[in-house]
């Protein structure tokens, strides 16, 4: 598994920005996707050796400005810096936000029930650091019991996705599911966090190269919302998108709220809730 985030990151969003999103020519046939390193470097105002040792990993603690500068061309979102800025410091082998023999928090904040409570007709999840699902929506286990994705004590998203068959049939995006699911756990200090790391190896042995060759190559800034598509054996295939919202530091979890990104799926939610029509409508997806 890659234990060069920063350089991984570098790489995959260079490759995702074109000579034309930053004002140059398209030029010759070029062998990579996206900008070369040495486009990059100039427009950054640093040497292409240097760029190449942050993407290999032989440099891992580049100075802010430089960041800022890499940041700038590479066109990269508020959140996007923000990651970027955090994997420096978690090039440090002894950088870590929390403890990580601390288990992953399972207690649930009655104002948090509370909130769930509030989200119905919704369907909405509360999941930890380790992808553990802890509190839901009535109407989210009406849409994750039948499909296996609440079995387990507790339930979990990462290994339901893995090593359950059903999650193939479950998800028809099944590849993107997993990547987002392996970015996740990589969000944060991964492998230096004890549990996490456990978590993986034995989703390396369930699941082989299925897991392993995404934990090598998926940079680990999972996407807070989007649109995923889900097949209920009652209900048919359903579009939903999602927001996912992070509690405090404390509580280390993250809050998943569903909605039906189309017409259709509203009104197979309202059948399988048992709702009136339009008690959850459907929001541009």
């Amino acid at each position: 598994m890659s234990d060069n985030e920063l350089g991984m990151f570098l790489r995959i969003r260079r490759e995702a920005v074109t000579p034309e999103d930053v004002g140059l020519p398209p030029g010759p046939r070029r062998r990579t996707p996206g900008l070369r390193r040495s486009e990059l470097a100039t427009l950054a105002g640093v040497s292409v050796e240097y760029v190449t040792r942050l993407e290999q990993g032989r440099d891992r603690r580049p100075s802010a400005s430089v960041l800022s500068a890499l940041a700038d061309v590479l066109g990269l979102t508020a959140s996007e810096r923000i990651h970027l800025h955090r994997l420096t410091k978690a090039a440090d082998g002894g950088f870590t936000c929390m403890n990580g023999a601390t288990p992953p928090t399972r207690a649930v904040r009655p104002t948090v029930r509370a909130l769930l409570d509030r989200l119905e007709p919704a369907p909405a999840v509360l999941v930890n650091r380790l992808s553990e699902l802890l509190a839901w929506t009535t109407t989210y286990e009406r849409l994750a019991g039948p499909i296996g994705l609440l079995d387990g004590s507790p339930p979990n998203l990462a290994r339901y996705v893995f090593a359950d068959d059903r999650a193939r049939v479950a998800y028809p995006d099944w590849g993107r599911i997993a990547d987002e699911q392996v970015a996740a756990l990589k969000q944060g200090p991964f492998r230096a966090d004890t549990r996490i790391a456990e978590l993986a190896d034995e989703l390396a042995i369930t699941a082989g190269a299925a897991f392993t060759d995404r934990a090598a190559t998926v940079p680990s800034l999972p996407k807070s919302s989007g649109v995923e598509r889900l097949v209920h054996p009652e209900a048919g295939e359903l579009r939903l998108a999602y927001e996912t919202l992070e509690l405090p530091a404390d509580d280390d979890q993250r809050l998943i709220v569903h909605l039906p990104a189309d017409e259709a799926t509203s009104a197979a939610l309202d059948r399988l809730t048992g709702r009136r029509p339009g008690a959850l409508r459907a929001v541009a997806g």
